[in-house]
């Protein structure tokens, strides 16, 4: 069964400027670590929530990630849900293709940030918003072996 983890309770952050993009990178980091999460893991996952959170804020007009470190028995994850109030997507199939972009950048980020964690999902209603929800978990490596 699948559970909050007990390293942290779950954190609502503002995406409104700049500032909460770096604020937001930073705590993601820091949970990330905090829950075991290797440095390539680490960075790849904010990597992703750079990503989404830079989105919600160009083109959903802001709006606030959802920090959830998860406990799963003997894995431990983090799930961020990025939500906002914004026009919402019309068209998530070719919001989701490589190279398409809205607005100038290079069309990386909801596809990218896809590749990049284990769980994605986008819940959105044109009008109403976009919610999108990612989910990482932390990889044990295993203990180097002596080579006799």
């Amino acid at each position: 069964m699948m559970q909050a983890s007990r390293h942290a309770g779950p954190a609502s952050l503002p995406i409104g400027s700049d500032a909460d993009l770096a604020w937001v990178r930073q705590q993601v980091r820091q949970a990330a670590a905090e829950l075991g999460f290797g440095l390539v893991q680490q960075t790849k996952l904010v990597t992703a929530a750079s990503e989404l959170a830079r989105n919600t804020l160009v083109h959903g007009g802001g709006g606030h990630v959802q920090i959830t470190p998860l406990d799963a028995g003997s894995s431990r994850g983090l799930r961020l849900a990025f939500v906002d109030t914004g026009p919402g997507i019309r068209d998530l199939d070719q919001a989701l293709t490589d190279g398409y972009t809205s607005g100038g950048g290079l069309g990386l980020g909801l596809s990218g940030a896809k590749r990049l964690v284990q769980e994605f999902e986008v819940d959105s209603r044109p009008g109403e918003g976009t919610t999108v929800t990612v989910t990482a978990w932390a990889t044990v490596v295993p203990p180097s072996r002596t080579v006799p």
